[in-house]
């Protein structure tokens, strides 16, 4: 299966960016939606950037700037192109915010699949309302240019063929595919998250430093990136986030630990901030 002729990502942080890259990348032709003027010029800039390393890496079919000739934008999801076969939101983790940004774009794209790219909150309350058949998971990974895996996330509402044409399409930008049940925190987020908050404890208790735990990880059990600097990434105040919503839902086991709350409490959230586990100003 090729990727879809013409997508759109709602969102153009990080991830979203990284999604637009890909799709772009893959032959899509790709708008992009963000609330303003000023957000939708930083979104595209952040695409041409990540465009541009994958050519100097030699991973680039076609030159950035022709890429980027299929990229457009708008500012509102209710103005995604109707003929859009595939949708997929990436704004912050609010199941209201989601659930509204694919309410819209399901009205202005009758036939598309649309896409979650949430990594933990459930995808049946994402979905809620009459387009419910036609919205999955589809959870990419940071760097999504880079990353190799995408977590489909299935619900008992979703619709026959919907499962399939989004492994397609994902196999299509290059991506492993697994598919797993709507449950908190998936498969890749609960595991994640339990490994990273343990780290955390056992920094907290002194047992080793944070280079040491994450040395162990990459030369013990050949994790490409320690959990702690993996933390410092994602950043420690979404790392709190989902723990907190895994613990909500699964129990005390996903705690967060005090020295990841005092942590965000001072702004110090990873590589964004300069500061988290590790201090990247340098």
């Amino acid at each position: 299966m090729s990727a879809p002729t013409t997508a759109a990502v709602i969102g153009g942080g990080t991830m979203g960016a990284g999604i637009a890259h890909v799709l772009l990348a893959a032959g899509a032709r790709v708008t992009l939606a963000e609330a303003t003027p000023e957000r939708a010029d930083a979104a595209r800039s952040a695409v041409a950037a990540s465009l541009r390393r994958a050519e100097e890496k030699g991973r680039l079919a076609g030159a950035p700037d022709d890429l980027l000739g299929r990229l457009s934008t708008v500012d509102t999801a209710a103005a995604l192109p109707p003929s859009a076969e595939l949708v997929v939101e990436a704004v912050p983790e609010t199941v209201d915010l989601k659930r509204s940004v694919l309410a819209d774009a399901a009205s202005a794209c009758p036939d598309a699949v649309l896409a979650s790219n949430t990594s933990s909150l459930s995808i049946a309350a994402i979905a809620a309302g009459p387009a419910a058949h036609r919205v999955l998971g589809m959870h990419f990974f940071n760097p999504v240019p880079a990353q190799e895996l995408v977590e489909l996330v299935v619900h008992d509402g979703l619709g026959p063929g919907v499962v399939e044409r989004a492994r397609g399409w994902a196999e299509a930008l290059g991506k492993t595919v697994i598919v797993v049940r709507d449950s908190p925190g998936f498969a890749t987020s609960r595991l994640g998250v339990a490994v990273g908050l343990e780290a955390i404890r056992m920094l907290e208790e002194g047992v080793a430093s944070a280079e040491d735990i994450d040395t162990g990880m990459r030369l013990g059990y050949r994790w490409p990136m320690g959990p702690l600097r993996l933390t410092d990434l994602v950043g420690l105040d979404v790392r709190l986030a989902i723990a907190e919503h895994l613990a909500r839902e699964l129990g005390p086991r996903f705690d967060p630990p005090a020295l990841l709350r005092d942590k965000v409490a001072r702004g110090e959230l990873g590589r964004k901030t300069g500061r988290g586990f590790f201090d990247w100003t340098s």
